[in-house]
């Protein structure tokens, strides 16, 4: 069977056609500017241009695009956007007209004219079958993997970093698994509205009505770091996501959650990186001072709480994955760069081929034969 697996990121979207019947190392992998940074180029091209731009499309991940429109707005040049494409930069359609951006109508938009238009989406199916057919690979799938992270749609008012912790450890609490993260599209809360539109935009792309499975960025990486056999043959793990934009600390015993932290990669220091994830493994980081530092929050499982510093596993590995894993190069933590099948990029994609076991069981063996399943 072959499955899509696409990771979107802030830096690069990693993409892995997974195809049963051979190696896995065999697989079609490409490591693409992420839709957010294409969207970014095409802004400030636009402000090179001293045109106005018209962004279209979906609600898609933020970050660099959000960036250059900023830019764009303090050169002087216009901006206008759809409702569904300014929620990219705000759930608050008021918040996005005060940021000087003009929130016009579908056929307003259409009406603009001398103006670059940007089509925001998160997801091009078509452009990866486009490539995939210039190398005369087939463009049909038998499932469609997907990770983003969401950061959810916060009510007017509510951190929007504490909405996206509160998030994560709904899910663990409900059930303490790196593997609940997966989630069919009608799984999907109403909040998480980049991830219901991502999946949407699948549904709409895909004329074949193929079965699509989520999940988000930091679980995926964990998953697919766990396939490394260094990583997967520790009793106790510490695996560490230093993605472009976001940090996410697991400490796992398998698949089970002892305890997590999540923050912006370029808010820390290799020392604090270092410290908080030394201080998660023996239970004195404090969710304030992640929040107080502009990161996200600290969850403990239950059973977690009840053990001393002593008493608590410590791993015996701490595994690291990400693109900017080289920021702890050295460090005290002594790091083991895991390459799961021999490519760390594509981690998040090995993870979500876990997820799709996961939610399609009936596909579980045939996948597992290729992989190192925990």
């Amino acid at each position: 069977m072959k499955i899509l697996a696409i990771d979107m990121g802030t830096g690069t979207q990693d993409i892995l056609l997974f195809d049963s019947s051979g190696p896995v190392e065999n697989c079609i992998k490409l490591v693409m500017p992420s839709a957010t940074k294409i969207a970014e180029g095409r802004i400030r091209r636009a402000t090179a241009a001293g045109r106005p731009v018209v962004l279209t499309g979906v609600t898609q991940g933020g970050g660099p695009c959000h960036w250059a429109l900023d830019d764009h707005l303090r050169a002087g040049y216009a901006a206008y956007t759809t409702q569904e494409a300014a929620r990219t930069f705000d759930d608050d359609l008021d918040q996005v007209a005060a940021m000087g951006i003009t929130v016009v109508s579908d056929d307003e938009a259409t009406s603009i004219a001398d103006a670059d238009r940007v089509v925001l989406q998160d997801l091009d199916l078509p452009a990866i079958r486009a490539a995939l057919a210039a190398f005369d690979v087939s463009p049909h799938f038998d499932g469609i993997a997907l990770a983003c992270l969401d950061h959810g749609a916060a009510p007017p008012g509510d951190s929007d970093r504490l909405f996206r912790f509160d998030h994560l450890k709904r899910v663990v609490e409900k059930r303490n698994d790196l593997r609940a993260f997966a989630m069919l599209p009608d799984e999907i809360p109403d909040y998480l509205t980049r991830a219901r539109t991502m999946m949407a935009t699948a549904a709409t792309q895909d004329a074949d009505d193929t079965p699509l499975v989520f999940l988000d960025t930091g679980p995926a990486a964990a998953l697919g770091a766990l396939q490394d056999g260094r990583v997967s043959d520790a009793r106790v793990q510490l695996v560490l996501n230093l993605g472009n934009m976001h940090a996410l600390a697991f400490h796992l015993m398998g698949t089970h959650i002892i305890s997590l932290y999540e923050h912006h990669t370029g808010e820390m220091t290799a020392e604090q990186i270092t410290d908080f994830t030394s201080r998660l493994i023996t239970g004195e980081l404090m969710h304030e001072e992640v929040f107080g530092s502009k990161g996200h929050g600290v969850f403990y499982s239950e059973q977690s709480k009840q053990q001393t510093t002593d008493s608590r596993p410590s791993p015996d590995i701490v595994a690291v994955t990400g693109p900017q894993r080289s920021k702890i190069r050295g460090s005290s933590l002594a790091p083991y760069f895991a390459t799961p099948h021999g490519d760390m990029m594509i981690s998040g994609c090995f993870g979500l081929l876990v997820a799709f076991a996961e939610k399609y069981p009936e596909h579980a063996v045939e996948i597992a034969a290729r992989l190192v399943l925990e």
